[in-house]
C-alpha cells in the first residue's frame, strides 16, 4: 500500500512552492491551533515547525506507510511530544469530542470519499472546536474547470492520488462543519490545474 516513488520525492516537489509563500500561508493558519490538535494527513510533516506553544497535544494521522516513516523522521526531530497514526480519514481511530483543533493542509484533494473524511474530523473535535483548512481546489474559470475534469485521471496517477478538481468548500458547506471563513488565492509556483487554493476556518458548532 501507498506509493514510495512519490513519498521520497514529496519533499522536493513541493521546495519551490514552499519558498514561494506556501510555507509562509501554512505558518500564519497553524499559528491559530489551541490545545488538543489533530492533524489529518500530515504527510512527511511539513507543518510540523509551524505549530505553537499553545498546542498542548498533537497527533498526526497519515494512511500511506511511506510517507508516515518520512514523517515519524521529521517528528523525532522536533523537540516537542507527538503521537503519529496511520490511518486513513475516513476511519480515524480517535474518540469522539477529543480535539480543540483539527489541521488539514493539502489533504481533501487525496482522500477516497471527501464527506465521510470531514464526518470524521466532525466527529473527532469537541463542540466548537475548529478546522483550520488550506486545500487547493475546483477552479471558478469554465476554462481551466474543463481541463481539471479532462485531466483527473492521469494527474492522479502523477500525483499520488489527488483530484484537482475537487470543490472542497462545498463539501464543507454540506457537512456538519459550519464554514466560518474563507479566503481564496492561489498556489505559488504550482501548475495551473491545481493553482486555485482556498484557506479558512470552519467550526463545529455545539
Amino acid at each position: 500500500m501507498g506509493n514510495p516513488f512519490f513519498a521520497a520525492v514529496y519533499d522536493r516537489l513541493m521546495a519551490s512552492t514552499e519558498r514561494a509563500g506556501l510555507a509562509e500561508r501554512r505558518a500564519a493558519l497553524i499559528a491559530d491551533a489551541r490545545g488538543a490538535t489533530l492533524e489529518v494527513g500530515a504527510g512527511t510533516g511539513l507543518n510540523l515547525r509551524h505549530y505553537p506553544d499553545a498546542v498542548t497535544e498533537l497527533v498526526l494521522t497519515e494512511p500511506d506507510p511511506h510517507m508516515a516513516r518520512r514523517l515519524r523522521s521529521r517528528v523525532a526531530d522536533a523537540g516537542r511530544p507527538v503521537e503519529v497514526v496511520e490511518a486513513p480519514a475516513e476511519r480515524l481511530p480517535l474518540e469522539d469530542a477529543r480535539f480543540d483543533t483539527a489541521v488539514v493542509t493539502l489533504v481533501l484533494c487525496t482522500v477516497t470519499e471527501p464527506a465521510q473524511a470531514l464526518a470524521e474530523i466532525a466527529r473527532v473535535l469537541k463542540p466548537g472546536g475548529r478546522l483550520l483548512f488550506i486545500e487547493h481546489v475546483r477552479a471558478d474559470a469554465s476554462g481551466l474547470v474543463r481541463w481539471q475534469d479532462r485531466l483527473e485521471r492521469p494527474w492522479g496517477w502523477i500525483a499520488g492520488g489527488c483530484h484537482p478538481n475537487r470543490d472542497t468548500v462545498g463539501s464543507l458547506d454540506a457537512s456538519a462543519l459550519r464554514v466560518e471563513s474563507v479566503e481564496r488565492g492561489e498556489m505559488p509556483k504550482a501548475p495551473p490545474l491545481v493553482k486555485p487554493l482556498v484557506a479558512g476556518v470552519a467550526v463545529r458548532d455545539a
